[in-house]
């Protein structure tokens, strides 16, 4: 006889569950509207202005060609050239994939002050509603906090809600290189949170970053808190949709490709982060080495072997986690695919003992921490597995923390 849980009449239920969610969404949030992934105004003008632009009577390069030639055209200039490129473009520069890094930081200084001086001014002009007044004020303070000394911002958009990456640690040094990759309601002013810190890419990247230090110490690690892509407002049509996360995969891509040197990456994909990782991963490049999901929706793929990757694949999920009740599949585009927790799926499967629900993974004294610091550091055999421990571990080698036996 055939069991229930595998039969076809399962599945049918399953189709129609998926629906209900989908219109529910739809009564209850409305059609989100379909805006455009491209850049802002101010970012396409720079653009545009570095593509007419010109040094020593030479036209510049494309700024989309590969970030290999690109670093080859910066490393040929002096000092004294890149200073000026920064000051003539600087939200150009700033977002260039291939562009030193020292130099998008100080590009993006730029950009931002350019930026805060805008809003300040939106913060008086009496044609905008009080409330728009308030939001300009919002963002002028959130440039201001970017714009300190002590933070290096290797992107920037303002542009819509706003596109931003920071990195925690020397990112030129570093021997392992991790990425944060957020879900839905990230935007500029969402990026970094005073109360529940550790539910923004800032606080995220900042646990991370130290717990890896902790594990690791002698390993030089560099964090990058990614926020670089339109991720969807709230759970609406978007978030159910792979819509966003195929323009951000296209941009995480970019940013990987762009890094320099040649350490190993490893990829920390928070709920819809895990869908942008998903759809990324074939096209990644071989330096990633992990792709670890939190509170996954799915992946746009039934097996982890549909990923077409090299990388390591993890999972995780808090027992109190709301995700886990949305529907593992796809219909009509609809949902992201198979639990990547199920033993079908073929990830390894990671502890997250005192994570809290959704938003908890990256809280400091967690065991979902923990298990991050040791991938993001290489050390594979001290992770904590849940569930079928032996496919958790086969085939593991790495370096073994001293932090944890």
């Amino acid at each position: 006889m055939t069991s229930f849980d595998t039969s076809p009449q399962l599945n049918v239920w399953r189709a129609l569950l998926a629906l209900a969610v989908v219109f529910v969404m739809l009564a209850t949030t409305g059609w989100t509207a379909l805006r455009t992934q491209r850049g802002s105004s101010a970012l396409q003008s720079s653009l545009s202005e570095w593509e007419h632009g010109s040094l020593r009577g030479h036209q510049l390069p494309d700024p989309d060609t590969a970030p290999g030639r690109l670093a080859r055209f910066f490393a040929s200039l002096t000092a004294q050239e890149h200073t000026t490129l920064a000051g003539r473009y600087p939200l150009a520069v700033g977002n260039m994939n291939g562009a030193p890094v020292e130099l998008r930081y100080r590009a993006n200084r730029i950009a931002l002050e350019q930026a805060r001086k805008v809003e300040r001014k939106r913060m008086h002009d009496t044609r905008l509603t009080p409330n728009g007044q308030q939001d300009a004020g919002r963002r002028m303070h959130r440039y201001e906090s970017l714009m300190t000394r002590d933070r290096h911002i290797l992107a920037f958009d303002p542009g819509g809600s706003g596109r931003v990456a920071e990195v925690f640690g020397n990112l030129t040094k570093a021997e392992r290189v991790s990425v944060v990759v957020p879900g839905v309601d990230t935007d500029l002013l969402t990026f970094q949170r005073t109360s529940r810190r550790y539910s923004a890419p800032v606080g995220m990247a900042k646990a991370l970053y130290k717990a890896e230090r902790t594990e690791s110490p002698s390993t030089r690690t560099a964090v990058i808190a990614w926020a670089d892509y339109t991720a969807p407002a709230g759970l609406g049509i978007d978030s159910a949709t792979a819509m966003r996360a195929a323009d951000g995969a296209v941009r995480l891509n970019a940013l990987v490709r762009g890094l320099p040197g040649r350490s190993p990456v490893s990829l920390f994909c928070h709920s819809y982060g895990s869908v942008v990782c998903g759809l990324a991963a074939r096209s990644l490049p071989g330096r990633v080495a992990d792709i670890a999901v939190a509170g996954s929706p799915g992946m746009r793929v039934a097996n982890a072997s549909h990923l077409r990757t090299s990388a390591q694949v993890w999972a995780m999920r808090d027992a109190d986690d709301w995700v886990q009740d949305v529907p593992y599949m796809e219909v009509g585009g609809f949902g992201h695919g198979a639990d990547p927790m199920s033993s079908a799926f073929g990830a390894r499967v990671l502890s997250a003992r005192g994570a809290d629900g959704h938003s908890g993974y990256f809280v400091p004294g967690t065991e979902s921490l923990l298990n991050f610091a040791e991938i993001g550091v290489g050390a594979y055999p001290a992770v904590h597995c849940a569930g079928d421990t032996e496919a958790c571990r086969t085939g593991l080698s790495g370096t073994t923390s001293a932090g944890r036996a």
